[in-house]
């Protein structure tokens, strides 16, 4: 079990908040294959904090998608603690602060993994945020802006300091932000970040792409739980696997083609009744690529599927790819 809070998990993984993917679609997939609790996509705070923004249907949790967290980017304690306010107050369950994003975009506007160069403004909007909240709080960082040593100590005080200020979990991508995505992520700083906060909830994120493999680094660091970010980008099934690697259970075979194709189907339906025929193929792309990755013939069917201009092209090209074929 993983709590974190008052929310009680079963299984000590999650799906992350991942910026134009986890929408209601993805995280609607995830759930179906095994994810106890799943994120929306960022939030930048001036954005959430906006009446108008919050009374859209995007923004809003489902009834049948509960728990569900929503992780906020800014730099200006008062906004993102209004922000956090107004998104717990519209039903999402917790509310996790963004100190990790090293797109470059969010770089040059000082916020997300820019915020690991400023200690003591990290530390404000987490007090001004803790204040306006009463459901779980977490905190997702990487280990430094950059791998030198002041970064490094940088890192380990706003983790000492966000954990005696109650933060209820500490989710660390641990490369850092100026590796972006390179290199391996190295999961020894988060053994090293639990032996200096034993009594807080340390969550593991960065290349969670095999199930055993993960769960035996989340041993290994003894950490509490994994994030599952990129992994699950057209692999929902990445959560079965995970829930079979923790609980001792044979890790259960790929997906067929037809499983594959079915699961397409359902995903591309419910990007239409999110955002229409005329967007959902082109926004789907993102998606067919990364399903395309399982397949025995993955160049040929992701050329075949990117292809596709229509919706109907899209369907008949999954169809025959992955069934027809079969």
């Amino acid at each position: 079990m993983l709590q974190i809070g008052d929310l009680k998990l079963e299984v000590p993984f999650f799906q992350a908040p991942l910026s134009g993917y986890s929408d209601y679609a993805m995280r609607y997939l995830a759930r179906e294959n095994g994810c106890p609790f799943t994120f929306a996509g960022v939030m930048l705070a001036k954005s959430a904090a906006h009446p108008k923004v919050l009374k859209k249907p995007q923004f809003i949790p489902r009834q049948d998608e509960h728990p569900i967290g929503a992780q906020i980017l800014g730099r200006d304690p008062v906004v993102m603690a209004k922000a956090a306010k107004d998104l717990e107050q519209v039903g999402y369950d917790v509310i996790d602060i963004n100190y990790a994003c090293p797109a470059p975009k969010v770089l040059r506007r000082r916020r997300g993994g820019y915020l690991l160069n400023e200690p003591e403004l990290a530390i404000e909007i987490f007090d001004a945020v803790r204040e306006a909240v009463s459901c779980p709080l977490t905190v997702k960082l990487r280990c430094g802006y950059t791998n030198s040593s002041e970064f490094r100590d940088n890192f380990f005080l706003i983790a000492r300091q966000l954990a005696e200020r109650g933060a209820d979990a500490l989710v660390v991508h641990p490369r850092s932000v100026k590796q972006v995505y390179r290199d391996k992520a190295d999961w020894s700083i988060l053994g090293e970040l639990k032996q200096e906060c034993p009594d807080t909830v340390i969550i593991g994120s960065g290349d969670v792409f095999d199930a055993e493999q993960s769960i035996q680094k989340m041993k290994e660091a003894k950490i509490d739980g994994l994030l599952v970010a990129r992994g699950a980008v057209g692999n929902p099934w990445i959560f079965r696997q995970l829930k079979a690697a923790f609980t001792g259970q044979p890790i259960p075979e790929k997906p067929s083609p037809k499983e594959q194709a079915e699961t397409m189907l359902k995903h591309l339906e419910l990007v239409v009744e999110i955002y229409g025929q005329s967007k959902a193929v082109r926004y789907f792309r993102k998606f067919t690529a990364q399903y395309s990755r399982l397949h025995p013939q993955k160049k040929q069917i992701q050329q075949e599927l990117m292809t596709a201009k229509t919706h109907k092209e899209l369907i008949k090209a999954i169809q025959t790819s992955y069934c027809l074929n079969w």
